[in-house]
């Protein structure tokens, strides 16, 4: 009954024109590698802490902190553009300075990582891209939405608050 959700993040037959992951939804994150995440309380709000030290991580936005989009989500934002919003911030202890965000569709198909400013202060980041098509004829997969905190010495970590996915049509 209190347990936390986990597994893939989807629209729950919703009208699809804004998804947000936030609060407890947080714990459906993934580390994806050698990645220390938490869901802990800043600012008064549950956010998720993802902290990565220098070097472990591989370009690959599977092999590292990622959220997995459901079936029904990657059928809805197939061939549509979709603006992504990330609201971040760098954490108290080991704060880092910038982070990184890559939409990928399986291993074939990514929207790049996309860099954006940290600081003290919760803002939002966001950018658009438009998931291919899927072909006619195939299953739907899984979506994936890579974060992580860009770590060019040491250890660097940054608290996520929330996730938006928007349909731009």
């Amino acid at each position: 009954m209190n347990a936390v959700p986990t597994g893939p993040v989807s629209g729950g037959n919703t009208d699809y024109r804004r998804i947000e992951v936030s609060g407890a939804q947080l714990h459906r994150f993934v580390a994806g590698g050698d990645v220390d995440i938490s869901v802990e309380r800043v600012d008064g709000a549950q956010a998720l802490r993802i902290e990565v030290e220098a070097g472990t991580l591989a370009d690959d936005p599977l092999r590292g902190p990622h959220f997995v989009l459901d079936r029904d989500l990657e059928t809805v934002f197939a061939g549509r553009e979709i603006q992504v919003t990330v609201r971040a911030r760098a954490a108290d202890r080991y704060g880092a300075e910038q982070m990184r965000i890559n939409y990928s569709v399986g291993a074939a198909v990514e929207s790049g990582w996309q860099t954006f400013p940290v600081t003290r202060e919760f803002t939002d980041q966001s950018f658009t891209w438009t998931p291919p098509p899927r072909p006619e004829g195939t299953d739907a997969g899984y979506d994936y939405l890579g974060i992580r905190p860009i770590a060019p010495e040491k250890q660097r970590a940054i608290y996520v608050q929330s996730v938006v996915f928007q349909p731009m049509d």
